[in-house]
């Protein structure tokens, strides 16, 4: 009887104490965000703005030796660029404040080659001083595309550069901020002016431009920025320019450099790595046009507005940030025909995200975290991002149905991880009750920050969302229906 009784105690207690570890919040699993990527998450789409004497010149990669007097827009408003997508809903704006030709949209005291030897506004102008207190005050952050290839430049290729590099970083990060985003791509060296050499020049990407301490520096003077690169070291490229990530996204990658520019990786940057061990998400830039600087031949070629919206579901609904470029003409103004295509875009993303079905749906769960409301379904629809349903450690699949009470039409579906804890879902399905059967309308794999999944129509009373697998319990944030 004795024993009977030390065995009861002993299973009581092991019981007890599985369902308490239950009630505990999960442990972060895998690669998580740091607070800046979180912050970046959270913007999901950004403008990007290509201004320089490209405009002009009618090119896309200036070749360094144009002559500044031919930088010079009529109509020039910088306020105008930022309140239409302000209007648009876009939350940041990223300046090309240098491209390869090595023409600076500020009046840097470090080269001739900038607006203040041009006629724009009588050599005083300075249009990244504009852009960025156009930025603040409707409420947009602003961040900085400075090229580390400068085909002007005489010292480039020399020790001697790096130096100029820095101080106009310097520049940029003491006088224009707050910087919330550092923009660097993938073109670095070939042929160009050089100061009139007009010559070619190899670096090796890896080593020359000596982007660790780089990077510090910066640090050092906007501790909050983003750095995006081809691998990183925050944001990632998606490896391609069309607008479309992965329908696998994960945002950890392994990664070996700092640098830009390292070929051959496209398709592992549109996936990502399931064990990566560094938080590095991917960002989709695409242009509004063909080009990325304006040119008048491209004005019947802008993007339409449902084009825009299958390149937002591509982005956005697979988990990335969408930086789209919207560049300036000649006037210095965004064209009426980016305009008319921008303000349809967001007219279709208002009309598709409009009424969320799961607001008053009642919501259940095949199981949740120890039985605790702190882990209950109910979270999912409370509109808190900081609340998530979560099950038990060992359970790496689970449901979640939604009951509208009555026949409703439904064609997306929004599931967020909340991504504090990792990434962790591997495979999901989607369910419709149809004719009393539950009938499969959508196969997935990864989640990330957001997932939007596109269905036909249907009219249904009840959806069921299946978590197939997942690297460790599933921890979900949100889920909206449309």
């Amino acid at each position: 009887m004795k024993k009977n009784r030390l065995l009861f105690s002993l299973l009581f207690s092991i019981f007890i104490f599985n369902s308490s570890a239950q009630k505990t919040p999960p442990l972060p699993f895998g690669a998580i965000p740091t607070k800046r990527q979180l912050a970046w998450h959270e913007l999901e789409t950004n403008a990007f703005v290509h201004f320089t004497t490209n405009t002009f010149t009618d090119k896309e990669w200036g070749y360094g030796d144009e002559n500044p007097q031919v930088f010079n827009p009529t109509a020039y408003n910088a306020e105008q660029w930022v309140k239409i997508m302000k209007e648009v809903g876009l939350k940041a704006l990223i300046l090309t404040c240098k491209h390869h030709d090595g023409f600076c949209l500020w009046p840097s005291k470090f080269t001739e080659h900038s607006v203040k030897n041009s006629p724009f506004k009588n050599g005083h102008g300075d249009v990244v001083k504009d852009v960025g207190e156009a930025c603040h005050k409707y409420g947009l952050k602003f961040g900085v595309y400075l090229s580390p290839w400068d085909r002007n430049h005489a010292d480039y290729g020399s020790p001697g550069y790096i130096d100029y590099y820095r101080n106009q970083l310097t520049e940029l990060f003491t006088n224009y901020g707050p910087v919330f985003e550092m923009w660097l791509d993938g073109a670095n060296g070939g042929d160009g002016f050089y100061g009139g050499k007009r010559e070619n020049r190899k670096i090796d990407g890896s080593t020359y431009y000596q982007w660790p301490v780089t990077i510090e520096m910066v640090r050092k003077m906007e501790p909050e920025v983003v750095f995006f690169s081809d691998v990183g070291p925050d944001i990632r490229w998606c490896g391609n320019e069309s607008g479309i990530a992965g329908e696998t996204n994960w945002c950890s990658i392994n990664i070996d450099t700092l640098y830009a520019g390292k070929s051959g990786i496209e398709k592992l940057l549109n996936t990502g790595e399931e064990t990566g061990n560094k938080w590095i998400p991917a960002e989709v830039d695409v242009s509004i046009r063909p080009g990325w600087f304006y040119h008048q031949s491209e004005d019947d070629k802008v993007k339409s507005a449902s084009e825009l919206f299958e390149i937002y579901l591509k982005s956005v609904g697979r988990g990335s940030n969408l930086l789209l470029n919207i560049p300036p003409d000649r006037r210095g103004l965004i064209h009426e025909n980016d305009v008319k295509s921008l303000l349809g875009f967001k007219k279709l993303l208002d009309e598709a995200f409009a009424q969320n079905l799961a607001k008053k749906a009642n919501v259940s769960a095949s199981y949740y975290r120890g039985n605790s409301n702190d882990f209950s379904p109910k979270n999912l629809v409370d509109g808190n991002k900081e609340t998530y349903w979560a099950t038990d450690d060992n359970m790496t699949n689970a449901n979640i149905e939604m009951n509208f009470k009555k026949q409703s039409t439904v064609k997306y579906i929004v599931i967020q991880e909340y991504i504090k804890l990792g990434q962790r879902i591997k495979s999901f399905s989607i369910e419709i009750m149809e004719n009393n059967k539950w009938k499969t309308v959508a196969n997935g794999t990864t989640i990330g920050y957001k997932r939007i999944i596109k269905i036909n129509p249907v009219k249904t009373q009840k959806i069921r969302i299946n978590f197939l697998d997942s690297r460790a319990c599933p921890v979900i944030s949100n889920i909206e229906v449309y």
